[in-house]
C-alpha cells in the first residue's frame, strides 16, 4: 500500500506540482477505454449474435463446428444437435461447441 501511495504522490523531478499522478490515471483510463470499446464489447456481441442464432437454429441449416466440421443439422435435442456431415454420414456435437449457423448465406 505504501508503494502505491508514494508512487501516485510523487512529483516529478524539477520540483513542479502534483500532475504526475494525475497523468497516470488518465492514461490508465485510456487503456481501459480502448480495451473494452475496442475488444470486449465487440466481442461480447458477437457471442450474443452466435447464441441467438444456435438457439434459432432448426432442422436444414448449415452449421460450422468449434473444431471446422460442416454439416446440415438433422435433429435437435436439448444440448445436443445431430449433424449430416457427408451423405450418410451423422455425428452427434453439443450445441456450445457450433460457432456459425448458416455459412456462406448471403444476408
Amino acid at each position: 500500500m505504501t508503494f502505491l501511495y508514494t508512487y501516485f504522490m510523487m512529483s516529478p523531478p524539477g520540483g513542479e506540482g502534483g500532475g504526475g499522478a494525475m497523468i497516470n490515471l488518465l492514461f490508465l483510463g485510456a487503456i481501459f477505454f480502448v480495451f473494452y470499446f475496442f475488444i470486449i464489447r465487440p466481442q461480447t456481441k458477437r457471442q450474443k449474435e452466435i447464441q441467438k442464432k444456435v438457439s434459432e437454429m432448426k432442422k436444414g441449416d448449415k452449421v460450422v463446428t468449434g473444431g471446422g466440421m460442416f454439416g446440415i443439422v438433422n435433429s435437435i435435442d436439448d444440448d445436443t444437435v445431430l449433424l449430416e456431415i457427408d451423405s450418410g454420414v451423422k455425428a452427434r456435437f453439443q450445441k456450445s461447441s457450433i460457432t456459425d449457423v448458416n455459412p456462406g448465406k448471403n444476408k
